[in-house]
């Protein structure tokens, strides 16, 4: 994943704050997800390239959730549950 500086991450903390009180379930979260990949390309235009980013980085901070955030809230299910 790559991580953006502080000053970079300002540009986008308080949109995201905002955005994130408003969003109550799956379909609302993939809708954003899809709708801001889909308005930064009308931005910066259509290649394969830049689809290619999009998708990326979508699979990319699939993964860094996962490592992040679902993998340890499994540890400590195993820990209370005890594993397969």
């Amino acid at each position: 994943m790559p991580y953006i500086t502080p000053d970079r991450r300002e540009a986008f903390d308080q949109a995201l704050a905002q955005l994130a009180e408003e969003v109550t379930n799956q379909g609302e979260l993939n809708y954003c997800i899809y709708k801001l990949s889909t308005l930064i390309i009308d931005r910066i235009g259509e290649s394969y390239e830049k689809l290619s980013m999009c998708s990326s980085a979508m699979e990319h901070a699939k993964l860094e959730w996962y490592r992040k955030k679902l993998s340890p809230y499994e540890d400590i299910k195993i820990k209370d549950n005890g594993d397969i």
